[in-house]
């Protein structure tokens, strides 16, 4: 059965998987989701055993139906190959009674390689169906790893140039390496003085700025965007959570249909509400467990029902999380108000005018799938200790946000369920933070030795991609205002005035 797209804010109009890809944000502001989300189809018993590429054709056949077979299995295959460090491209690793699903072995060792591995060839594909001449520009704002899975995945393709905006001082600095020792000639990175919210909200307007658009038109460009808004991002985000359950079915660590929690530590929303997709789809999934940092804002919205970005934006050792505005709350916003695309713009409407909105008590009865809670700075650093004297295994920042969360949860409920904790990142990508918390004789110690320490204790392989940028020079030192994201577009498109 086809799947259509429509805007959460529009008038209902829908259009095709490949158009909502091409255009990442509809022009009203809204996201695209789905008319309706497919059911699986096949029983879980058949995917169990599969390799990470079968699975990802039978979940993304369902939801991209104007492609073909051929045309995605290509996108798979190129996707999902030798840039990850093992075949199983999502293993799931054991470790103190929950399971970790590792989605950090990408080119650019996080998550976001999950998606943004497919994103590029989705999205030429998606060009050349729809006969589109211009060249896209991917416009994207980073809290830290969206940006350089997106350069890494863009660089150097052909009818496509990429602009990544991150906050100056609001990445570690193995993000910002990573960012900016990016080469090619369609790359462009740009710090901001502010904040993550400050470079989504200045992307999302430059997205909106029709003058620009017509400046764009004229010079052969269109924009799209890699970030989380894109369905295209989205979409393969589900596969994982079906394959995590496949793995487990089929090494015996759970029975057919038994139910499992699912753990996300969360910042904008789109990889638990990826988990949300996969449970309607059939995934037998009963408890999304929604993790959050200091920057608790969506703690509160599943506390008390009222989302309120009005506090102090704290910068913690889980930079990835760092937000205040969840974006992809949208799209679970527009489910539980009955798909009402004008409650959903007025609620949308109330936070970017007031910087809050409240959901009413029928919308919040429809939240029972969900489980709030955060770790602070402690709580974070503590369980990365723990889980290393206990186990040996070492988590990332994130990840350790996720699994302190995980210990409230079962001390609040009781609940042992078997439970799959999304590891969203390696270790490795923020050494200081993570060695830091193991011991504090370690701070002494430059960036680069500690990825040479945290090797040594943990008995891991130094990343390909840590390896890569000991020593690469620096390519991208541009920094801006936040009011002038919109004249370094201009300049790196050579259009307007700023030629």
């Amino acid at each position: 059965m086809e799947v259509l797209y429509s805007s959460t804010r529009g008038d209902g109009a829908k259009i095709t998987a490949s158009q909502a890809i091409l255009k990442g944000l509809s022009e009203d502001g809204g996201l695209f989701v789905p008319d309706h989300i497919p059911a699986l189809g096949r029983p879980m018993q058949e995917l169990a055993g599969r390799p990470y590429q079968e699975v990802a054709y039978e979940v993304m056949k369902l939801f991209l139906t104007d492609f073909t077979e051929e045309e995605l299995k290509t996108c798979i295959e190129r996707a999902y190959d030798s840039k990850f460090d093992t075949d199983e491209i999502a293993p799931v690793k054991e470790a103190e009674g929950a399971y970790y699903l590792e989605l950090f072995h990408g080119s650019t060792i996080a998550f976001k390689d999950m998606a943004l591995s497919i994103l590029p060839h989705l999205m030429i594909t998606s060009a050349k169906k729809n006969h589109v001449k211009n060249e896209i520009v991917i416009l994207t704002a980073t809290s830290g790893d969206t940006g350089k899975a997106a350069l890494a995945g863009f660089a150097g393709v052909e009818g496509t140039r990429i602009i990544v905006f991150y906050p100056k001082n609001g990445v570690s600095p193995i993000q910002e390496k990573q960012m900016v020792t990016q080469k090619g000639d369609n790359t462009y990175v740009v710090g901001i003085r502010g904040n993550f919210d400050d470079a989504q909200n200045g992307v999302k307007a430059l997205f909106n700025d029709r003058e620009l658009a017509q400046e764009m038109e004229e010079a052969g460009l269109q924009f799209s965007s890699a970030n989380s808004i894109n369905i295209g991002r989205l979409v393969p985000q589900v596969v994982y959570y079906v394959y995590a359950y496949a793995k487990l079915l089929h090494g015996g660590r759970i029975k057919d249909n038994e139910k499992i929690n699912v753990v996300v530590p969360t910042g904008n929303f789109g990889n638990i509400l990826a988990a949300f997709y996969a449970k309607n789809m059939g995934v037998p999934i009963a408890k999304l467990i929604c993790a959050s940092n200091e920057n608790k804002v969506l703690y509160d919205f599943f506390t008390t029902g009222r989302y309120d970005r009005n506090r102090e934006f704290v910068l913690t050792s889980s930079p990835s999380m760092d937000i205040l505005i969840s974006s992809n709350l949208e799209r679970l916003i527009y489910r539980i108000a009955g798909e009402d695309a004008g409650k959903t713009a007025e609620l949308m409407s109330a936070l970017s005018r007031s910087g809050s909105y409240e959901i009413t008590e029928q919308m919040r009865g429809q939240l029972a799938d969900f489980y709030g809670n955060y770790a602070d700075e402690k709580e974070t650093a503590k369980r990365i200790r723990d889980m290393y004297e206990s186990s040996g295994y070492i988590l990332d920042t994130h990840t350790a946000v996720a699994s302190a969360v995980y210990g409230k949860y079962v001390a609040d409920t009781g609940d042992t369920a078997p439970t799959v904790i999304a590891s969203t990142a390696s270790p490795f990508k923020f050494t200081r933070s993570v060695m830091n918390a193991i011991d504090s004789q370690y701070d002494a110690l430059s960036d680069f030795e500690l990825v040479d320490e945290l090797s040594k204790i943990g008995r891991i392989k130094v990343p390909r991609a840590i390896e890569e940028i000991r020593t690469a020079p620096v390519v991208h030192d541009h920094v801006c205002e936040k009011t002038e994201m919109k004249a370094a577009v201009k300049r790196f498109l050579h259009i307007g005035e700023s030629v």
